[in-house]
Formats: structure tokens, sequence, C-alpha cells
């Protein structure tokens, strides 16, 4: 019976961590320039891929802003609703192989993500390779 028991908490438990450090869910994002908090992105899962919406805009002044810099489709679109990481697909431990929109600048970069921890998402956008790009850290929203 004890070993039931123990097997059983060690099951819950493996599936608790796992639920725990999944990258779904809702991230603040801040401003790399001026560590100022810009936004809420809600990262999903959608067909297998890992998307990331803008579902709030933390600065007043900008809530209303569209992507005017932006080419395509979402060019003058909204900031608010804009996804902006498409298309990332897990590969160990992290998720690779999509992109991500810099919505001040309208460009689009090659985008990997990774947890760094239950709370903390380092997210990279680069050009080309990955050691030319730059890395933010948002933390997860509860």
């Amino acid at each position: 019976m004890k070993k039931i028991l123990l097997t059983l908490s060690l099951v819950a438990l493996t599936v608790m961590t796992a639920v725990a450090q999944d990258v779904t869910g809702k991230w603040k994002t801040l401003d790399d320039e001026t560590g100022e908090e810009k936004s809420i992105v809600e990262i999903y899962k959608q067909n297998g891929k890992v998307y990331g919406k803008v579902v709030e805009i933390l600065n007043p002044a900008k809530k209303n802003a569209n992507c005017d810099k932006c080419e395509g489709a979402e060019k003058g679109k909204p900031i608010f609703g804009m996804v902006i990481i498409k298309g990332l697909e897990k590969d160990g431990d992290e998720y690779n192989g999509g992109t991500i929109t810099d919505p001040n600048n309208g460009k689009v970069y090659k985008c990997y993500i990774e947890l760094d921890g239950p709370n903390k998402l380092d997210v990279r956008g680069y050009i080309g390779f990955s050691l030319l790009g730059r890395t933010q850290t948002w933390t997860r929203v509860n």
C-alpha cells in the first residue's frame, strides 16, 4: 500500500511540475531601453505550434497605438490584439522555428523562447544566427 501511495505521489508531482513549466499563459514584457513594463502577451498553442498575442497594453498613452511600421497585412493594425509570436515548435527545452514582430519598428525576426524557471521566459529575436539578436526576459502573470 505504501508503494502505491508513493508511486501515485511521484506521478502527481511529475504532472504538476510539467504543467507548471509550460510556456503557455500570460507574460509581462519590458522595454529593453527603459525597463518600463510594456504589455501582457498571452502565449498559446494552436495546431501543435506556439503563438503569442498582445492582450493588454500597460502604458495608457499607447493603448490605441497601431503598428504603422509593420509591413503586409499588419500595417496600420492595432498593436492590441496583434499576434506577435508565430509558429514556434518545441525542440527540447526551447521553442523555435517561428518569428516575432517588434511593433515598435515593424521588423520581423526569427525567434526562440525558453523557460528560465517556472515564472521567467527568455524571448530571443534575431537575424540570421541567434548570436545576432537580443533577448528579453518576460515574467509570468498570474
